[in-house]
């Protein structure tokens, strides 16, 4: 094979095995409430928009905040714990589970992403992984988490860091890609 022809044929692509939770009807009907009821609600009616993801599967805590604009492929495959909040813009790419802790922070356009495709396959296949977030941590703007991610307990991930291995409890790290800086300091 040389340089110029394709590796990869997309033809033998199959994602038959892969289990998306929910009948196709109610996939649509959630991507139906997000793109057009859950955009609209106003900032104050955060409530509304936790029942909405709770009506349709995610365990969502109370106390929990979470900005219209934000996006979940499938709440079904979602927890977020206590006090955390969800940011502006922010995406949950559930292919796999998500779970975020207690008293988190994930900022404005960050992207946990849970799917991927090996890129050593011809058939391009799927690849899925769980995300998951402890409690305390702040993930701040514009972060990538690809799947498999666990982020300890107090962590911070500094803005626009992509994380692609796990990040130790209470530690700060930033970068591309993310790399521990130093301890988190107790006050």
């Amino acid at each position: 094979m040389t340089n110029d022809e394709p590796f990869v044929d997309l033809r033998k692509y199959d994602q038959s095995w892969f289990e998306r939770g929910r009948p196709g009807w109610y996939i649509l009907l959630w991507w139906l409430v997000q793109a057009i009821i859950f955009p609209l609600t106003p900032q104050p009616l955060n409530i509304l928009r936790c029942a909405l993801l709770r009506l349709f599967g995610a365990h969502i805590g109370k106390g929990v905040l979470i900005r219209p604009t934000a996006r979940f492929t499938y709440p079904w495959k979602i927890t977020i714990g206590d006090y955390s909040w969800i940011g502006d813009d922010v995406v949950l790419y559930s292919l796999d589970q998500i779970d975020i802790g207690t008293h988190c922070v994930i900022s404005q356009e960050t992207y946990l992403c849970t799917g991927s495709h090996d890129i050593k396959d011809p058939a391009f296949g799927l690849k899925t992984g769980k995300i998951t977030i402890g409690n305390g941590a702040w993930v701040a703007a514009y972060c990538f988490l690809g799947p498999g991610v666990q982020i300890g307990a107090n962590a911070v991930i500094g803005a626009r860091s992509t994380v692609f291995t796990s990040m130790a409890s209470g530690q700060v790290c930033w970068g591309n890609p993310c790399r521990t800086q130093y301890p988190r300091l107790k006050q």
